[in-house]
């Protein structure tokens, strides 16, 4: 009756074996073995369906992989963080080089500023001689002294703001990108950042005779991909910092450490 049992009685559309009674699942020697090989290489589990494969359920860890930190790296970076805090740096990167601009380029606006404080000053001080002169009365002066005085504050106030705000543009060079802020008026910023190994060519620029004199010029950076076009203006001896962001890139590039040491 056994053997009855084991004899299939017919065949499905595929040509397996079809039997009258439900048959015992067999595994071979080697399977057996094989399965908690399998288990403890993929991290996961194992199981038969019906028809008698074996399928391996694998389990993958969702955290990522941590990336090992140098303890020079974690000093830069820490150095770097306290020193411009409101940079978003990633653990592994630090600032080597902050490019600001020259000054020259607020020269104008403070020269005219401080001449028009000079004017108010003078005439504040040379009113009652200025008013006989031209017959007004002399007996404003206290008037004058104060609206000379509000006019003076008004100006230091506007000089200082323009000098801030001139001096908030910044380029920043990294170990792994370029960072250059942009300060366009006391609320109005952004920011913009490239990655070292997208950046394609950079070059300087230096025009006229203040240029050349006084050293100072752009800088010019341009991308892979999408061709973009980034220009920083009144940057004190540029071919030395195109020099150093050349190096910088290079090693970025190649594998290497991107360090201080590119500075030469």
């Amino acid at each position: 009756m056994d053997d009855d049992n084991r004899r299939p009685v017919a065949y499905d559309a595929e040509g397996r074996p079809l039997y009258a009674a439900p048959q015992p699942q067999e595994q071979s020697t080697q399977e057996a073995v094989n399965q908690p090989v399998a288990q403890q290489q993929t991290g996961g589990s194992v199981s038969v369906t019906g028809s008698g494969k074996q399928v391996v359920h694998v389990a993958r860890s969702t955290e990522p992989i941590p990336v090992h930190i140098s303890e020079e790296t974690r000093r830069k970076n820490e150095e770097s963080r306290r020193l411009y805090p409101w940079l978003n740096l990633s653990e592994h990167e630090y600032v080597i080089r902050m490019i600001p601009r020259h000054s020259i380029g607020i020269w104008a606006p403070t020269i005219v500023m401080m001449f028009a404080i000079t004017i108010v000053s003078v005439f504040m001080f040379c009113y009652p001689d200025i008013a006989r002169a031209i017959g007004m009365p002399r007996s404003m002066h206290p008037q004058i002294i104060l609206i000379c005085l509000m006019t003076i504050t008004l100006f230091g106030i506007g000089l200082y703001m323009a000098i801030w705000v001139y001096m908030q543009n910044r380029f920043f060079l990294t170990n792994e990108s370029v960072i250059q802020e942009i300060q366009l008026s006391l609320f109005s910023k952004r920011e913009q950042t490239v990655s070292l190994m997208n950046i394609e060519d950079s070059s300087y620029s230096q025009k006229g005779i203040l240029q050349t004199f006084f050293n100072y010029g752009s800088i010019r950076l341009s991308t892979e991909g999408d061709e973009t076009t980034y220009r920083f203006s009144y940057v004190a001896n540029p071919k030395a910092q195109v020099a150093i962001l050349n190096n910088a890139v290079e090693a970025f590039k190649n594998g290497r450490p991107v360090t201080k040491d590119d500075d030469d």
